[in-house]
C-alpha cells in the first residue's frame, strides 16, 4: 500500500488552506450529498409509497439477501464540503513537483489549445456523453472520431484506423494478437526490437505468455530470423531516439509470410516517411503529444492503423459512414466492433471501451493546427534537438546517434547519476536509460532556454556554454534523406479550414449540439451507471500539479500522487472489504484481465498450474469470457434458471466435474439481470471448497456501496469501474479506470511497475494507469462519506424499483429478486410486443429520441429487451418524464395492436424524426407532424432535434467508409 506523510482523513488546515477550510464549515453538513442525489426528501417519500416500502432501509432489506448485508459503517468518515475538498486536493497537488520533463519514452509536454480545453475537455456536453451505440444522437462525437481516424490513416499511410485504443503498450499487444491471426506463418514467436519502449516490451511479455506466444527481444537489423516468427515490432523513431530505415526488416518479414508492426510517433510522421510507404502492415502508437497532458500516465488515446485486408480483424471500435432514412450521410460504429460480446470466449480481444474524449481532443488538435501547423511544430522540435546535439558535441559530450528526430542518447558512463542529479537541481528530468546512458527528449513546450539549461547540466562553466551557443551555426536536419517524407497528408477540407479560434469555437458548438449527453437528459443505460459527474470533481484534473507530471518522474516528485493513491486504495478497501488495490488497469476489461492473471499466478505459485477452467454464468458481460480466454483459461458456461439466477444444480455439477482444474468463477453481482441472487455465499463456498477463486465483476458495484462488500461474502478479487460507480465521466466512450481489489493472498500477484525489468505482470504502460483522472473519484468518495455513499446506493435501488413499478404493467419486468424487488436496474421485456405487433426494441429505442431521451441498453443481456438503470442522480421529475415517455410509446404500440395503423407506416418505425419533418412540402404519413416531433410531454422550447434519421446499419457495412469522405463524390456513388 502506498503511503504519504499525512493522510486525508483530517480537514486541511495548512497555511494556505485554513481560511478556505473554515469557510467550508459554513456549508450545511451533507450539502453535496443532496446535490449529487436527485430525489429530495419529499420525493423519496412519494416514491417509497409508490413501490410499497416504508423506508429506504426497508427497501434495501427487501432487495439484498440478509446474509450479505454490511453491518455498520465502512469507516470512511463524514462527507466533506466542496470547499474543503478543493482545498485538500490543492494541497495534495502542491506536493507534486512539476519539473521540465525531458524523459520522453512515449510521454511528452504538449500545449492543449485553450479553445479545445474550455469547449471539450471542460465541457459536460462532451465528457458526460456515452459510447455512441445510438448513432442518431451521437453524430457530433462520431464526426470528431472520424476525423481522428482520418488523421491516423493520413499520418501512417495505411488504409484504415480504429477510433482509439487504451495506450501505446496495450495497442502493441493488440497488434501482436492481430498479427498472429492474419499471418501466414505457423509460428508462435513474436520478435520485438530492443529499441522499443521498455513499458511496451513489459506489456507484450505479460500478454504473450497466457496466449502461448513467446517474445524474442533483440536487434531487428541483426538478430531477426523472419522465418521463425509470425511478426515483429519496431519503434519509429526508436525509444533511444535513433531513426533507422526498417525496409529491409519489413521485406524479410513479408518474404517469410510474417507481419510487420511499427510503433510510430505521430508528430515525427509529419516529417518522416510513413509506415505504410515503408511497407508496414500495422501501425500503432500514442497520440498523447497532440494536446493531451501527460497526467502521470493517462488517459491518452492510442491508435491502430492497418492495411485494408485486415480491417475485419482489427480490434476496437471503428467509425464508419452510412446513410439515414432520407438517404443522407450519417456516421455510426461499423462492423460490429464489440466483438467480445459476439464471440465471447472465442474473442481475440476484450476491448469494451476506447479513449474517445482523448481521441476527440487529439483529432481536434490536428484539425486546429492543420498539416502545415503540425509540420511547423515538428520542425521546431527537431531544430531544437539538432541544436542541442550540436552544442553537446561542442562541449565534448558523446551523443550516440547521427540520425534522430526529438530524442538524444548520451553516453555518460559513471557520471550518469551525478548528471541526473545536477539536471534536477536545474529543474530538468532526464531519462536514466541504464548502463551509463541518458536520454533527452524535446517537445512542443521546449524553449531555447531549456536547451541552454541542458548544456549547463553537462558543463558547469557558464562562459563556455555561452561561447558554444554563440558559435553554433544554423541547424541542419538530422533525418536521413531516404526517410524524409515527400507525400502530402491531411488534405481533407476539415483539416484546412479551421484556423481561427472563431471557426474552431463554432465548429465545436455545432458538433456538441448534435449529441445527447447527461447535460441534456437522463441516460438510463443499464449496467453503465450514468450518474452525475460533478463539476467540483472535475476541476482538479487540469491543475498542473496533476496534469503535467511524467509517469516515470522520480518518486519523490510525485508525493502528492502517492498520498492521493494511498487514500483511494484505503477507501476502496473499506468499501469492498479487500486488502490491497492496484490502479494500473486503465479500463474495466483491463481490470478483469489483471484480476484473472493474479488468480492464475496464485495457482501457479502453489504448484497448481493445471487449474485453467473458468466458470462463467450465461448472463455474464461479454468481456468476462473474452478476458478469461486472454488469461489462458478455458471457459465453461453455467446455465441460468427461468428467474435469471445462476442454476445452482448446474453450478454444482460444473464445479464437481472440473474440481481438479477449477481456477475461478466470474460472477457479476448483482447479476446482469438486475437482481441480487440469494445463493451468492453458497456459490462462493462451492468454488472455494473445490480450490477455485471467486472473481466478482464490479460493473454493478453501484448497488452495493455501503450496503454489502464483495470480500465479505466470498469474493477474492474484483475490479472497480471508477467510470461508473465512482463518477469518472464516460467521455463519449472513454476514458475509464478499472483498478482491482484483492484479498491478501492475491496481493503478491498484483501488476508490477512497467519500469522494473523483473515485474512479473504488467497490464498497462503506466504504473497507475490513467492517474490524472483519479482525483475525480477521490473527490466523490471524500464528498459523500459513509452516509452519503450508502444513501446513494439506497436511492439508486429506489429509483430502479420506482421505474419497475410505474412501467411494470405496460412492459413486463423480466426478472425480480426473491421479494419481488429489482436491484439498481431492471429489464423490460419487449418481446411480447414484437410478437404481437412487429414493433421492435429498436423502434422503441429510436422513438425515445423524439421524446429527448437516450435509450436504455438495447437487447443486452437478453435480446428484445431494454435494460434500464436510472442511477441515484436522477430526480423524481426526470424519472416521471422518462416513464411518461415510455407509457406514451406503449399507447402508440396499442394503436398498432388495434389495427389503427400498420407497423411499417407507424410513427415508431419512422423514428427518430429530424427537423426536416416540419418543413418538407409533402407529408404522406398516417400520423401528424405534431405527433412525430412533439409527442406528449415534449415542449417546443426544450426540443432536441436529432441531426439524422434512422441509420441504415447494413448499408454502412456493405459500403465501408471509415475516413473523412469527399461528400460530393460519395453522394454520387451512393
Amino acid at each position: 500500500m502506498l503511503s504519504g506523510d499525512f493522510t486525508s482523513d483530517n480537514r486541511p488546515f495548512g497555511p494556505d488552506q485554513a481560511l478556505a477550510a473554515f469557510a467550508g464549515l459554513a456549508e450545511a453538513d451533507g450539502a453535496f450529498q443532496a446535490r449529487h442525489i436527485g430525489p429530495a426528501g419529499h420525493d423519496v417519500e412519494t416514491m417509497l409509497r409508490s413501490v410499497g416500502a416504508d423506508s429506504l432501509e426497508t427497501l434495501a432489506a427487501q432487495t439484498l439477501p440478509a446474509d450479505i448485508r454490511l453491518d455498520g459503517a465502512m469507516g470512511i468518515g463524514p462527507g466533506w464540503s466542496e470547499t474543503e475538498v478543493l482545498a485538500r486536493l490543492s494541497a495534495i497537488a502542491a506536493r507534486n513537483t512539476v519539473m521540465t520533463s525531458l524523459i520522453g519514452q512515449g510521454y511528452y509536454g504538449t500545449v492543449l489549445p485553450a479553445v479545445i480545453q474550455r469547449n471539450v475537455l471542460e465541457n459536460p456536453a462532451w465528457y458526460t456523453a456515452y459510447t455512441p451505440y445510438q448513432p442518431e444522437i451521437s453524430q457530433g462525437r462520431l464526426e470528431a472520431l472520424l476525423n481522428f481516424q482520418t488523421m491516423v490513416t493520413e499520418l501512417t499511410g495505411l488504409d484504415i484506423a480504429n477510433a482509439s485504443l487504451l495506450d501505446e503498450a496495450t495497442a502493441a499487444a493488440e497488434a501482436m494478437a492481430l498479427a498472429h491471426r492474419v499471418a501466414k506463418s505457423g509460428s508462435t514467436r513474436f520478435f520485438v526490437d530492443e529499441d522499443c519502449h521498455p513499458q511496451t516490451i513489459a506489456v507484450l511479455k505479460t500478454r504473450a505468455e497466457p496466449m502461448g506466444f513467446s517474445i524474442v527481444v533483440g536487434n531487428a537489423a541483426k538478430d531477426l530470423r523472419a522465418a521463425d516468427v509470425f511478426g515483429a515490432l519496431v519503434q519509429y523513431p526508436g525509444s533511444s531516439g535513433r531513426v533507422a530505415d526498417p525496409r529491409a526488416v519489413i521485406g524479410a518479414l513479408h518474404e517469410a509470410g510474417a507481419i510487420a508492426v511499427m510503433a510510430a510517433d505521430p508528430l515525427a510522421l509529419t516529417l518522416l516517411v510513413s509506415p505504410g510507404e515503408l511497407g508496414a502492415d500495422i501501425a500503432i502508437g500514442s497520440t498523447q503529444r497532440f494536446g493531451v497532458p501527460m497526467g502521470y500516465g493517462g488517459p491518452h488515446a492510442a491508435y491502430m492503423a492497418v492495411r485494408d485486408a485486415y480491417k475485419r480483424s482489427m480490434p476496437g471500435r471503428l467509425v464508419g459512414v452510412s446513410v439515414d432514412s432520407a438517404g443522407q450521410p450519417a456516421y455510426r460504429l461499423a462492423l460490429q466492433t464489440r466483438e467480445q460480446h459476439i464471440r465471447r470466449e472465442k474473442a481475440t480481444s476484450n476491448i469494451c471501451t476506447a479513449q474517445v474524449l482523448l481521441a476527440v481532443i487529439a483529432g481536434l488538435y490536428a484539425t486546429y493546427h492543420g498539416p502545415e501547423g503540425l509540420r511547423a511544430i515538428a520542425r521546431r522540435v527537431h531544430g531544437l534537438t539538432v541544436t542541442l546535439a550540436a552544442g553537446l558535441r561542442a562541449l565534448g559530450v558523446a551523443v550516440v546517434d547521427q540520425a534522430f528526430f526529438d530524442t538524444l542518447s548520451i553516453e555518460a558512463g559513471d557520471d550518469a547519476p551525478d548528471l541526473l542529479a545536477r539536471a534536477r537541481t536545474l529543474g530538468l528530468n532526464l531519462r536514466d536509460a541504464g548502463k551509463g546512458r541518458l536520454g533527452i527528449s524535446l517537445d512542443e513546450t521546449t524553449t531555447p532556454e531549456t536547451v541552454r539549461a541542458v548544456w549547463s547540466v553537462f558543463c558547469a562553466d557558464a562562459a563556455r556554454v555561452r561561447a558554444v551557443a554563440l558559435e553554433l551555426a544554423a541547424p541542419a536536419s538530422a533525418l536521413p534523406d531516404v526517410l524524409v517524407r515527400q507525400s502530402a497528408f491531411m488534405k481533407q477540407a476539415i483539416f484546412n479550414s479551421l484556423r481561427s479560434e472563431t471557426d474552431m469555437l463554432r465548429y465545436l458548438r455545432r458538433l456538441s449540439d448534435k449529441d445527447l449527453a447527461l447535460d441534456r437528459t437522463m441516460i438510463p443505460l443499464g449496467s453503465c451507471t450514468m450518474k452525475l459527474n460533478a463539476t467540483v470533481e472535475m476541476l482538479p484534473i487540469t491543475w498542473p500539479g496533476f496534469s503535467n507530471l511524467h509517469p516515470y518522474a522520480p518518486a519523490d516528485q510525485a508525493a502528492g500522487y502517492r498520498i492521493l493513491i494511498a487514500d483511494l486504495e484505503r477507501w476502496l478497501c473499506q468499501i469492498s472489504g479487500y486488502d490491497a488495490v492496484s490502479f494500473q488497469p486503465n479500463s474495466g476489461a483491463q481490470g478483469e484481465y489483471a484480476g484473472l492473471l493474479a488468480i492464475r499466478a496464485y495457482h501457479h505459485a502453489r504448484g497448481e498450474g493445471g487449474r485453467t477452467v473458468c466458470l462463467i454464468p450465461a448472463s455474464a458481460h461479454g468481456t468476462n469470457p473474452a478476458s478469461a480466454q486472454m488469461a489462458g483459461m478455458k471457459v465453461v458456461v453455467v446455465r441460468c434458471d427461468a428467474q435469471g439466477n445462476i442454476d445452482l444444480a448446474d453450478m454444482r455439477e460444473k464445479v464437481q466435474a472440473h474440481a481438479a482444474e477449477l481456477a475461478a468463477v466470474m460472477i457479476t453481482y448483482p447479476s446482469t439481470h438486475g437482481v441480487f441472487e440469494e445463493n451468492m455465499r453458497l456459490v462462493c463456498d462451492l468454488v472455494h471448497e473445490a480450490g477455485g477463486q471467486v472473481y466478482v465483476d464490479g460493473a454493478n458495484m453501484n448497488a452495493q456501496v455501503g450496503l454489502a462488500r464483495p470480500a465479505d461474502y466470498g469474493g477474492d478479487v474484483s475490479h472497480f469501474n471508477l467510470h461508473k460507480t465512482f463518477c469518472i465521466p464516460h467521455g463519449g466512450g472513454g476514458p475509464g479506470m478499472g483498478p482491482i481489489g484483492v484479498r491478501a493472498h492475491l496481493a503478491p500477484y498484483l501488476p508490477g511497475n512497467p519500469q522494473e525489468t523483473d515485474a512479473a505482470m504488467v497490464v498497462s504502460a503506466a504504473p497507475f494507469g490513467s492517474a490524472s483522472i483519479l482525483p475525480i473519484s477521490w473527490a466523490y468518495i471524500r464528498l459523500m462519506g459513509d452516509a452519503g455513499l450508502a444513501r446513494a446506493t439506497q436511492v439508486a435501488i429506489l429509483n430502479a424499483n420506482y421505474i419497475a413499478t410505474r412501467l411494470g404493467q405496460a412492459y413486463p419486468v423480466l426478472y425480480r429478486g426473491a421479494q419481488g424487488r429489482v436491484a439498481h436496474e431492471c429489464i423490460l421485456d419487449l418481446r411480447p410486443i414484437k410478437d404481437a405487433t412487429g414493433v421492435t426494441v429498436d423502434d422503441i429505442a429510436k422513438r425515445l429520441v423524439d421524446f429527448g431521451f437516450h435509450a436504455p441498453t438495447v437487447s443486452f443481456p437478453v435480446a428484445g429487451t431494454l435494460m434500464v438503470e436510472p442511477t441515484e442522480s436522477e430526480n423524481l421529475a426526470e424519472l416521471d418524464r422518462f416513464c411518461n415517455a415510455m407509457l406514451a410509446i406503449r399507447e402508440e404500440v396499442r394503436a398498432i395492436e388495434r389495427g389503427d395503423v400498420e407497423v411499417e407506416h407507424s410513427v415508431l418505425r419512422h423514428a427518430p424524426h429530424t427537423g426536416e419533418a416540419l418543413t418538407v412540402t409533402a407529408w404522406a404519413r398516417p400520423y401528424t407532424r405534431q405527433q412525430a416531433c412533439f409527442p406528449p410531454g415534449v415542449r417546443a422550447d426544450a426540443k432536441y432535434w436529432p441531426p439524422v434519421g434512422r441509420i441504415d446499419n447494413a448499408y454502412g457495412d456493405r459500403n465501408l467508409i471509415c475516413s473523412c469522405p469527399d461528400m460530393g463524390a460519395w453522394a454520387e456513388q451512393g
